[in-house]
């Protein structure tokens, strides 16, 4: 993979040009797309900006975000050949801090669960993950050093995990929504792709003008406690021996470690995602449903056609659940720094019939809270697997201070 930091210092110091850089990327790009299939869109004319922090770093943006250089689709026949007028804010963000938009990664449909012809680039015989399928497997693949996607369920998280970066699902609107193809306002929320942790950190930090978002050269050992979710059901072993190994690494370089049981109306907020995902999506896809509804993906249009009978009042018993789960974590962190959890129930599943599961994303994201992918281990047939850290909301510092603990911590076992 390419490190935006490492590359970021080597353009700094000379030994690399900002254009070299990028041309660098659509070389790979070149050499590695065609059988990936990561992008449905790339400028091999691409330049490097002049200034900004990420000048000379390589971006790719998934295909449910507005861009006005490239056609958004949305993964859907439906919008093919659809050309936004403008950028959506957090494609302005990266252009304001310098870097280059070099093209459009896949989505599933709509963001949703039918799966994209994009294979992993650790073993082609197996998915990605999604809905962020092509900006996982381009920074995964080495062929970009950042890439943006989104999370609903566990888009950006699972993917991550499946193609071996690290990733952040920021904190819900730290980064803009807007000018993205809303799912469930209550749920999206725009993540980063990159090598490393510091190198999300480096993304983050300079597409927000928060420099304090940078992982410091020397990060305290933090109070984690390690959460299974057994509301969630048992992992696969593969992954069950990731979170054994980053709870056993993190402790071993000298975190306080223990396992935490979350309070029941956590576990209840666990339960409830689904009816405030699909109530919403109802309303988000009211359009392509009622006007286009043959031409729908089959696994969202059969999900929406399961989900017409929600209510309001069940949404709104949801609701408040998700509220009272909400109070009932932020409480859990006054005796922990952060939680590790895992990522994915295991590896990447073979074929593309499925993206995986979400189950052990969905509930952080319906919380709100900033959420950290890194690397832990590699199973069977060379495919990656990843634990998740876990901060308050706000916190998105500490996640990755805490994540970039247990990533250094990995690579001393």
């Amino acid at each position: 993979m390419i490190s935006l930091t490492e590359l970021r210092e080597r353009i700094e110091q000379g030994a690399v040009s900002p254009d070299a850089a990028i041309a660098q990327s659509l070389a790979a790009i070149r050499a590695q797309d065609k059988a990936i299939g990561a992008f449905v869109h790339h400028d091999e004319g691409a330049r490097a900006q002049t200034a900004g922090p990420l000048r000379g770093i390589a971006v790719g943006i998934k295909d449910n975000i507005d861009t006005a250089d490239f056609p958004t689709e949305m993964g859907s026949q439906i919008y093919r050949g659809h050309r936004p007028r403008g950028d959506a804010p957090v494609v302005m963000a990266l252009k304001r801090a310098g870097a280059t938009i070099v093209g459009k990664t896949t989505t599933t449909a709509f963001a949703a669960n039918d799966p994209t012809a994009t294979l992993n680039p650790h073993n082609q015989a197996h998915t990605p993950g999604g809905s962020s399928s092509g900006s996982a497997a381009a920074v995964g693949g080495g062929m970009i050093p950042l890439a943006l996607g989104t999370q609903t369920g566990g888009s950006v998280i699972r993917p991550a995990s499946f193609c071996g970066t690290a990733a952040i699902k920021p904190s819900y609107r730290l980064l803009p929504t807007v000018g993205v193809k809303c799912f469930s306002w209550s749920l999206d929320t725009v993540g980063l792709f990159a090598a490393s942790v510091r190198d999300v950190a480096a993304g983050l930090a300079a597409m927000t003008n928060r420099p304090e978002l940078l992982v410091p050269s020397s990060v305290a050992a933090p109070r984690i406690g390690v959460v299974t979710q057994a509301f969630a059901g048992a992992p696969e072993a593969a992954g069950a021996e990731a979170l054994q190994r980053a709870a056993r690494a993190a402790a071993q370089a000298g975190a306080t470690v223990r396992e935490l049981a979350m309070p029941e109306i956590v576990a209840e907020a666990w339960r409830i995602h689904p009816v405030i995902q699909d109530f919403e999506a109802h309303q988000s896809f009211a359009w392509e449903y009622g006007q286009n509804y043959d031409a729908m993906p089959p696994l969202l249009r059969g999900r929406l056609d399961e989900t017409k009978g929600a209510t309001p009042k069940d949404y709104d018993a949801a609701v408040d659940v998700a509220a009272r789960a909400r109070a009932a974590l932020a409480a859990v962190f006054d005796e922990v720094d952060a939680l590790v959890t895992l990522s994915a129930p295991g590896a990447a599943p073979k074929g593309l019939s499925s993206t995986g599961d979400p189950r052990y994303n969905r509930l952080w994201t319906l919380m709100g809270v900033p959420c950290v992918n890194v690397p832990t281990l590699v199973a069977d047939g060379g495919l990656p697997v990843g634990v998740t850290v876990v901060a308050p909301f706000g916190a998105d510092a500490r996640a990755l201070a805490a994540a970039a603990f247990v990533e250094a911590a990995l690579k001393r076992v």
